[in-house]
């Protein structure tokens, strides 16, 4: 995964200036969730960002990539126990990069499976041509359908990354 662990910075950071706080607004969730949950923690997403883009398209992405990032490190933690953490950074430009990261322990064989999907999705070269595939696939696969981390990329128009150590996953999706 390009650039710093988010998670590291959160280590002995600083409080941040006040305007640095206004070209920031972030939240770190740990919890030991169900998949119920999912729709529940999409719904703050939603209203958190809501007020801080103005932009209902961009939240409506933004909600429907939390979902999926979620909704997977749920279905796939061996655990229990998942974290997701958003931020939306302004840039030099005005506008804002949105940066959503999961982490979840996995079984050996959900993370040989997310390898081999992650390196799929990150080579399609067209995003929706590519999901389409994926939906024409999904009721022969025996892991996960495929499809959520295809509709970030085709419908929330975001670029997914992970890295993976030991069994502990980080999934992240980001866009603009």
């Amino acid at each position: 995964m390009p650039g710093p662990d988010p998670h590291a910075s959160l280590q002995g950071a600083k409080a941040p200036s006040s305007a640095a706080a206004e070209d920031r607004a972030s939240f770190e969730l740990s919890f030991s969730p169900n998949v119920a949950l999912v729709s529940t923690v999409r719904q703050f997403v939603q209203s958190f960002y809501e007020q801080i883009l103005g932009d209902p398209d961009a939240v409506d992405r933004l909600g429907l990539a939390a979902h999926e990032l979620l909704e997977n490190a749920v279905k796939f933690s061996s655990d229990g126990v998942t974290h997701i953490r958003v931020d939306v950074l302004r840039n030099p430009e005005g506008g804002r990069e949105v940066t959503i990261t999961t982490r979840n322990r996995a079984e050996p064989e959900h993370l040989e499976a997310l390898k081999k999907l992650m390196a799929e999705l990150t080579q399609a070269s067209d995003p929706l041509a590519h999901y389409q595939v994926l939906m024409k696939r999904s009721a022969k696969r025996t892991v996960g359908s495929g499809l959520g981390l295809g509709r970030i990329r085709a419908e929330a128009d975001m670029e997914l990354d992970y890295r993976i150590e030991g069994n502990l996953v980080h999934l992240q999706a980001t866009g603009r």
